[in-house]
């Protein structure tokens, strides 16, 4: 008797049948329909016709980049909660920062320089500072896995003898809340807050300037809405609309764009060369989810729970977390589970089903071609010259237009997508980050230097600082910060070990130049040719 009592105190044995609208998507719309109402509008004028704002004295503008020791960190996603493992609650071991590309940003602590810090090295002055930022957090893309294993819990509980149970009982009445491409708000929120870090490291850098800047973003919704976002952080709310110019370039297939150039180079959307990645992942996917498929199998009936709706449960944690700031999915998982996913991740961007390391990485005989427009556009800002040769995927139109593409800022801020972010770093020849060599598909490497959450999670930030060592008001270095932390710049000829990161201007211009020469973007992004051996591909061209 007594262990029949205990038998029904038990809810987890017990399989919860289905609704029939589990699976089903859920869309909310604000504001409600008809609430746009004009004649109203006269009843709640703005600030400037009412007036009295009080004092309004402006003071200095900060420089924390320089001056600010310690170097203030991002360590949380406040205001999203934190999600645990399989494993239970280990403060030591952080989901967040093992969902690769869709990782909120967090402070790298190192790329191999563990003395090395944010901050200006001691008697240097900063003269410049240039930022290429990734959108914020979003929606899955259309179509992809999220979306799909929504549709497919959805058509079996329509079904009869679909049910679940234990840490899956949940799926009974779950339903979809995840819209598609755009910003989610904590996507917007961590733009606004880049926005306002900026003005705090590199503000005094407004007082160079004779014009307002030019930012520049591409047209994707997310794309606009990150731009704005951060300048609306940087500048102010009230007054970012008339602080700056945004430019906002086309994105789309055959339009140049250095932001998007997979648009304009066609070996890296083909089924060969573009989707090498989805295979290699798929056979580490085989593996390191075989134990959860084992485990959580059992607790769903009617519905047949394969590698791939596996990750795309794994996504789910991710996408509803940043969307929904809470996400059951998360803690179907074991902290290995989740350090397979984050290496998954590295060799393939599940997103779009294409690659990091073999398809916008080192690892990708396009990459180095993708990125090379954009390293074009940096020399030709670092040497303050017109670029005067189009043969990648800048844009003549607007950079040859000192209006579109001024040459004379002390600021830059680019938007544009983590895939180009991984590109360009290709292009760079950033070594230490592809120092440990391919990723294998049946273990992870220790030690490996390639993390794709560290190289583009969602607000991502590649800074390259100009400084001049000692102080003057002509540039005499340079080095980059990948996410607060410092690059090694020795894969660049000419720029020798530097314990801050430091590179002699000249010497990586000349090294840029060097670099640029040895990219083939026509025959890397045009010729007619297969997948090479991956082996021979480390540094994002076709090999020889």
């Amino acid at each position: 008797m007594l262990a029949t009592i205990l038998l029904l105190a038990l809810p987890f044995c017990a399989a919860e049948s289905a609704s029939n609208y589990a699976g089903s998507t859920v869309v909310d719309s604000y504001p409600p329909p008809g609430t746009t109402n004009t004649a109203v509008d006269a009843h709640f004028p703005d600030a400037s016709q009412v007036g009295y704002a009080g004092p309004t004295p402006t003071g200095a503008e900060p420089g924390a980049i320089v001056t600010a020791i310690p170097f203030s960190k991002v360590e949380n996603i406040f205001p999203l909660s934190r999600p645990n493992s399989a494993d239970g609650a280990d403060s030591n071991f952080n989901v967040t920062r093992h969902w690769g590309n869709l990782s909120p940003m967090y402070s790298v602590e190192s790329f191999g320089l563990p003395d090395a810090s944010p901050i200006i090295p001691e008697g240097c002055g900063l003269n410049a500072v240039h930022l290429l930022m990734r959108h914020g957090a979003r929606y899955p893309t259309s179509g992809s896995g999220p979306s799909q294993f929504a549709s497919d819990v959805h058509a079996a509980a329509l079904t009869e003898g679909f049910s679940a149970t234990s840490d899956l009982e949940f799926l009974a009445t779950w339903t979809y809340k995840l819209g598609a491409e755009i910003l989610t708000p904590f996507g917007r929120e961590s733009l606004f807050s880049n926005g306002v870090a900026f003005r705090y490291r590199y503000g005094q850098l407004l007082n160079a300037f004779t014009d307002l800047p030019v930012f520049r973003t591409t047209s994707e919704d997310r794309m606009v809405d990150s731009a704005l976002n951060f300048a609306a952080g940087f500048f102010e709310v009230r007054t970012y609309e008339t602080d700056y110019h945004q430019e906002i370039i086309i994105e789309e297939n055959n339009f140049n764009n250095t932001l998007a150039p997979y648009d304009v180079c066609p070996n890296a959307n083909s089924e060969d060369i573009g989707n090498f990645g989805g295979i290699e992942a798929g056979k580490w996917a085989d593996i390191y989810l075989k134990d959860a498929q084992r485990r959580l199998q059992p607790m769903i009936q009617g519905f047949n729970l394969t590698i791939s709706l596996l990750v795309d449960m794994q996504e789910l944690c991710a996408y509803e977390t940043v969307a929904l700031g809470y996400s059951k999915f998360c803690d179907l998982f074991t902290e290995e589970e989740w350090e397979g996913f984050e290496y998954y991740n590295a060799t393939n961007d599940f997103v779009v089903h294409k690659d990091f390391w073999y398809g916008f990485g080192p690892g990708n005989p396009t990459a180095a071609a993708q990125g090379l427009g954009y390293v074009q556009e940096l020399v030709s800002r670092l040497t303050h010259t017109p670029i005067n040769v189009w043969n990648s995927s800048t844009n003549s139109t607007l950079d040859s237009s000192n209006i579109t593409f001024p040459l004379n800022q002390p600021i830059y801020v680019d938007a544009t997508h983590d895939v180009v972010i991984s590109s360009i770093v290709t292009a760079l020849n950033f070594t230490s980050l592809a120092a440990t060599g391919p990723l294998p598909t049946d273990h992870i490497p220790p030690h490996r230097s390639y993390i794709s959450s560290q190289i583009a999670p969602f607000a991502s930030q590649l800074v390259a600082q100009v400084l001049s060592c000692p102080a003057s008001e002509e540039p005499t270095h340079i080095r980059f910060l990948l996410n607060d932390g410092v690059v090694p710049l020795t894969g660049i000829h000419g720029c020798t070990e530097d314990a801050n990161g430091l590179c002699a201007l000249p010497s990586f211009i000349s090294g840029m130049h060097e670099r640029i020469g040895q990219i083939n973007y026509a025959h890397d992004c045009f010729a007619n040719y297969t997948m090479p051996n991956p082996d021979n591909i480390i540094d994002g061209r076709y090999p020889g």
